[in-house]
């Protein structure tokens, strides 16, 4: 092993010097000046950012433990891209955390830790490698939900999902378990794959743990409630990078190591697609709570995701993918737009919308956006990426499955409607007032804006993604 080999791990490498200057920096900085790490934390994750955007080749390391493709490598840098842009929704947030006593230093070492548990899944080329990843990025994020310690929500949250996260970290570990002992290996490459019934029994189990990181019903139940009492930074984790990530894993283990059991994971996914699809769109309805009401939003947006699965191809792929990307930017502008409100009224419910856009236009446009492309509106990017998941989808025949889908876009449409006429149409008495977002939010929010508008109009990204997903097949 040289040192060229070892640049295969760089974004690793990167993230987890930083982790050691953020905790070098906590111990030696002092108080008065430990505001000045939250600037610290996002400038050095902004240059690891623009790191990993540089070209890196394919490569394995530890005997097949740790592969990286192009794919894995652009995928890293979208869910860096992601966490940056949380960053700086967050960072005046944290800097009146560290005002009020509380360390900002733990919330970057804590949510760092996370991704690059992320970074081993992505790029686990075993079920070792992949169970290390699973929990160094959920452990640490359990401990984020209960931030806010002084605060009961957030504590029960944190409780709710570290004992929800167990119980799926168990079950994904017994299926492994069961698939290791027909098959004699952990190492993807080396296991064969059979339909035995221990082995069919192992991957549901396994299945059902990554279901739970998704928020695929009917594995959905933590959700609602850990977004609810989780710092809204938090929430927008979960919700986008956590989920994201387990989404693309999921992906290039059915397209690679399960793909024997096709027709049996195939008859799971579509009907899985469907329950989760009208549980999180009917009950996002109900909600009051935007918090909630994005939860549910985010589990419906899984199920749109599990279409392109249906398609075991590499049009599939890339339309997972590129989905992915624009949800990324779609659900943090919507989350963006929630925390900024948040953090200077304490208000989260859709009734204290009213009349926004009459007193901060600029925020009811934002939010506009974003929930218009999470419905799927043209020519905003969600659009272009439900449309290309329908289209996956029926390129293999699954025409009632598209329709169904196409009622379910139809029912996100009015819950988010819901909200933008509580911006732009209603009144009230109690409106929010009018306020300033600061600087770092205004600069995240413009990125998502961004990303939103161009994402679907430019064509040659999504023609780039379908040209490196020939990778997955190598894997």
């Amino acid at each position: 092993m040289d040192f060229s080999s070892l640049l295969l791990m760089r974004h690793e490498f990167v993230l987890t010097a930083i982790l050691l200057l953020m905790i070098v920096g906590e111990i030696f900085v002092s108080e008065k000046n430990k505001k000045n790490l939250v600037f610290l934390g996002i400038i050095l994750f902004a240059i690891h950012t623009a790191i990993g955007l540089l070209p890196l080749a394919d490569g394995t390391l530890f005997g097949g433990m740790f592969k990286t493709t192009i794919l894995t490598h652009f995928f890293k840098s979208v869910l860096n891209i992601g966490v940056l842009i949380l960053l700086l929704q967050s960072g005046d947030w944290l800097r009146d955390k560290v005002a009020g006593q509380q360390k900002a230093s733990e919330f970057f070492i804590l949510i760092f830790s996370s991704l690059l548990g992320l970074y081993f899944m992505i790029s686990a080329g075993d079920f070792l490698m992949f169970y290390i990843g699973l929990e160094l990025s959920t452990l640490p994020i359990t401990a984020l939900a209960a931030y806010e310690s002084l605060k009961q929500k957030s504590s029960e949250s944190g409780v709710k999902l570290i004992l929800s996260a167990a119980l799926a970290s168990g079950t994904s570990l017994f299926g492994i378990t069961m698939m290791y002992a027909t098959s004699g290996s952990l190492f993807f490459d080396a296991m064969t794959i059979t339909a035995s019934n221990l082995t069919i029994l192992g991957f549901l189990m396994f299945f059902a743990g990554l279901a739970f990181k998704i928020s695929l019903a009917p594995f959905h139940f933590w959700t609602a409630d850990v977004y609810e009492g989780a710092p809204i930074s938090v929430a927008s984790y979960l919700s986008v990078i956590s989920k994201g990530a387990a989404a693309f894993v999921l992906m290039i283990l059915l397209f690679t190591l399960f793909r024997p059991l096709e027709s049996i994971w195939i008859n799971l996914m579509y009907g899985i697609a469907l329950l989760t699809m009208f549980i999180g769109n009917l009950f996002a309805i109900r909600q009051q709570n935007l918090k909630r009401f994005l939860a549910f939003s985010s589990i419906a947006q899984a199920g749109f995701i599990l279409l392109g699965l249906l398609s075991v191809d590499k049009l599939g792929a890339t339309t997972i993918i590129y989905f992915i990307m624009i949800y990324v930017f779609s659900n943090l502008g919507a989350f963006g737009v929630v925390q900024a409100i948040s953090n200077a009224t304490g208000k989260e419910n859709i009734d204290d919308y009213d009349g926004l856009y009459r007193t901060n236009p600029k925020l009811s446009l934002v939010m506009l956006l974003a929930l218009f492309s999470l419905a799927g509106i043209p020519p905003v990017a969600g659009f272009f990426g439900k449309f290309f998941l329908f289209m996956a989808a029926a390129s293999q025949g699954y025409y009632l499955l598209v329709f169904i889908g196409v009622v379910n876009v139809t029912i996100a449409l009015y819950y988010y409607l819901l909200v933008v006429r509580a911006m732009f149409l209603r009144k009230s008495e109690n409106s929010i007032p009018h306020f300033n977002s600061k600087p770092m939010m205004r600069l995240g929010l413009i990125i998502t804006v961004l990303g939103i508008l161009s994402l679907g109009l430019y064509s040659p990204l999504y023609e780039y993604i379908f040209e490196i997903s020939n990778s997955i097949f190598k894997l």
